[in-house]
């Protein structure tokens, strides 16, 4: 088992470096220049721009600032945003909000997905599997911004069941409903998907196998019909953590919520780019490591898979 995380360890360093370059090309290729966007239409010395660009390593080859920003990753240092502000100070303050509203979102949709999906495979071609399909293919056609708009216009400004915005502190109980909001169109696919592998699992052998035993019938769903089907649905909800943490962009937006999307909004409009990459690096890291997750948890799901000789 620890060879195979070092093996994917070692796999996941050239993944976060290509991605890390790709994304810093995107900013650096960006036209415009971010230093005398900073001034507006004030009319700036050219030596002082000069200056402000070579502190921020803007007159050295792009490889060149790529390097040195990887360089200050590795020794803890993210550099400065163009208005002098530490960048590690921005991602404490914005990731543990994402972080809460994505963690949040990732229980709805895995507790509540599986709930109904297992329900409704359990109960194939009845009226809940019928009524659990149509509902989930309404939420996967309407976009979440779409659901997040209705939401905070009907359920907080006209019936004030909730704060139409987030506190700048964004606590847990704030966050529930936004959380919801995002994870509403990954729940519809966990439903239907939960739903498709264990009306595929109900007719298998093994099952068979299992009720002929005569073992119980929660047992037989627990067991051996609910851990079979849940390999796709892990796999899902890990790649998902990702999405939902970039996904939150709109989230974030319509409730005001200052997290991620809004910091890396605000620094792509002034081409900050260690301050986007810094952000995205962060966000590589989390979703290579909740793959990694992923790939770990096959093995207690499945027996038959194995890491090790």
């Amino acid at each position: 088992m620890l060879s195979y995380i070092g093996r994917r360890l070692l796999q996941l360093i050239p993944v976060f470096f290509g991605a890390t370059l790709l994304i810093y090309f995107l900013v650096f290729a960006m036209p415009g220049d971010p230093i005398k966007a900073l001034f507006g239409d004030k009319p700036v010395p050219e030596s002082t721009l000069e200056a402000i660009r070579a502190q921020y390593n803007l007159d050295k080859p792009f490889i060149v600032q790529y390097l040195l920003w990887i360089k200050g990753i590795f020794i803890g240092d993210f550099g400065l945003t163009y208005s002098g502000r530490p960048v590690a100070e921005e991602l404490a303050r914005a990731f543990p909000i994402t972080a809460r509203l994505a963690i949040l979102a990732l229980i709805f949709e895995g507790v509540i997905g599986i709930a109904i999906g297992l329900y409704a495979g359990l109960r194939k071609g009845k009226l809940f599997d019928s009524v659990a399909l149509f509902v989930s293919l309404l939420f996967i056609s309407v976009p979440v911004f779409v659901i997040g708009f209705l939401v905070q216009y009907f359920a907080g400004v006209q019936w004030g069941w909730i704060k139409p915005t987030v506190s700048p502190s964004a606590p847990w109980g704030e966050l529930m409903i936004p959380a919801m909001v995002l994870a509403a169109t990954s729940l519809a696919n966990i439903v239907r998907l939960t739903r498709g592998s264990v009306a595929e699992n109900m007719g298998a052998d093994f099952v068979r196998t299992a009720k002929a035993k005569g073992l119980k019938r929660g047992r037989v769903v627990r067991v051996h019909i609910l851990r079979n089907s849940l390999i796709p649905v892990v796999t899902y909800l890990g790649a998902d953590l990702g999405s939902l943490m970039v996904g939150a962009v709109i989230t974030e937006g319509i409730f005001n919520i200052k997290g991620v999307g809004g910091t890396v909004f605000q620094a792509v409009q002034r081409g900050e780019g260690p301050t986007v990459v810094s952000f995205v690096a962060i966000m590589v890291i989390i979703f290579m490591l909740a793959n990694l997750l992923v790939d770990l948890l096959y093995a207690v799901l499945d027996p038959r898979i194995r890491y090790a000789k």
